[in-house]
């Protein structure tokens, strides 16, 4: 699995995750200020589409996780 993969998979479980926990509809909600956590990883992806800076790729690249340009 790459890096890009990886990071999607991520970012998608987190919002996914932050919306069952904020949506006042979920069966899992806690608190409708998850929704912030929402925001936070939406800002995030829209700053690296733009910088190419994303912190879970630098992690990732510590750990070896290979980026598509390296296979």
């Amino acid at each position: 699995m790459t890096i890009e993969r990886v990071v999607r998979i991520v970012a998608g479980c987190f919002i996914l995750l932050s919306l069952c926990l904020g949506v006042a509809g979920s069966p899992f909600f806690l608190h409708r200020d998850w929704l912030w956590f929402t925001a936070f990883v939406g800002a995030n992806l829209l700053q690296s589409g733009f910088t190419q800076f994303c912190p879970l790729e630098i992690v990732l690249k510590k750990l070896g996780v290979k980026s598509s340009c390296q296979l």
